[in-house]
């Protein structure tokens, strides 16, 4: 089952990418006490991700942090490489946290993977927004498969 509003966030390490290299990131410690906006894409480098999910975060970061969001993350069943090539492509600096979840743990922790084996892309995650205050869910929107309505950046603006 899906994590809702209410429930506290997985406590586990998963990776950061920085410009110095993979660094771990503890998920209690990084929720600690602050208001989080975590989304989830299905893949770095993939076409509504670079074009519009990311970028949309770059660009209401301001508005987002105006109205009390500590941290803006980004994740995806990727490795930290992966997802340092993709925040340099998308020229990302310090606007949005990077998190690699390469193997899928944190994705499955939080009851949002997707399988699309099928396709050829093996276990993703599911494309969403939520935002946690505290370490605790708020507010959580999965988008139905090829949507893009509820994880927005502009969503997430409107749930706060």
């Amino acid at each position: 089952m899906a994590i809702q509003p209410g429930d506290a966030i997985p406590v586990m390490s998963i990776q950061q990418a920085t410009p110095e290299g993979p660094q771990a990131l503890d998920t209690a410690a990084f929720f600690a006490g602050r208001t989080v906006v975590l989304f989830g894409v299905p893949g770095a480098f993939t076409p509504t991700c670079s074009a519009k999910h990311l970028p949309g975060f770059v660009t209401h970061a301001a508005a987002l942090k105006a109205k009390g969001v500590n941290a803006i993350a980004c994740m995806a069943v990727n490795d930290s490489f992966v997802m340092s090539a993709w925040a340099k492509d998308q020229g990302i600096t310090d606007e949005v946290t990077m998190i690699a979840d390469g193997s899928a743990l944190f994705t499955k922790a939080l009851g949002l993977e997707l399988d699309l084996t099928a396709r050829g892309l093996g276990v993703r995650c599911q494309r969403f927004g939520l935002i946690a205050k505290d370490g605790k869910v708020t507010h959580i929107g999965v988008e139905a498969p090829g949507g893009f309505e509820v994880s927005t950046a502009e969503a997430m603006l409107a749930a706060l």
